[in-house]
């Protein structure tokens, strides 16, 4: 699974990346982003971070 951010909704509030740091990160353009395969155990810290997200930018997707 890996953490999918719209940059377009994103307002860079890094909620994500407090919640679920091993799936998100701020980058240079200084909005989220989901930079890696999620590890099994931090799977339910990003549904949280999806879900914590003040605009909805983030979806959870299964590759």
């Amino acid at each position: 699974m890996k953490g999918y951010v719209d940059k377009a909704l994103c307002v860079a509030c890094g909620m994500c990346v407090g919640s679920c740091p091993e799936g998100f990160r701020l980058g240079g353009d200084g909005l989220a982003e989901g930079y890696q395969e999620l590890p099994a155990e931090s799977v339910e810290d990003a549904q949280q971070a999806a879900g914590d997200c003040p605009v909805g930018a983030i979806t959870i997707i299964s590759q």
